[in-house]
């Protein structure tokens, strides 16, 4: 569940804009979710791999290089999806909540 969730995260967070990777672990501790770089690097070469994301270096001012990671239109798509899952999933989780809180009462 975690690795749909950080995958849906990610999505979530470059559908926002383009992000290296340091950034994306910075928002992503903002959010009170701590990935570690060896836990989003290699989902970020999946989802490249698999045409969700794409990648371009820029020169940066302060030391070498960044790779700068965006969404692209099948990332988009992917996306929608996951939206809609995960409406379901809380929609059902909801339900079962509230329902629990009435018959304990």
């Amino acid at each position: 569940m975690r690795k749909g969730m950080l995958e849906f995260c990610v999505l979530l967070l470059l559908d926002k804009g383009d992000a290296y990777a340091s950034e994306i672990i910075s928002q992503m501790k903002d959010a009170h979710l701590i990935v570690m770089e060896g836990t989003l690097y290699p989902l970020l070469t999946r989802l490249k791999n698999d045409g969700l994301l794409a990648y371009r270096w820029e020169e940066s001012p302060s030391g070498p290089p960044r790779k700068y990671y965006s969404i692209t239109s099948l990332g988009k798509s992917f996306l929608v999806e996951l939206h809609n899952s995960w409406q379901e999933i809380t929609h059902t989780v909801n339900h079962l909540i509230n329902n629990n809180q009435t018959t304990q009462q």
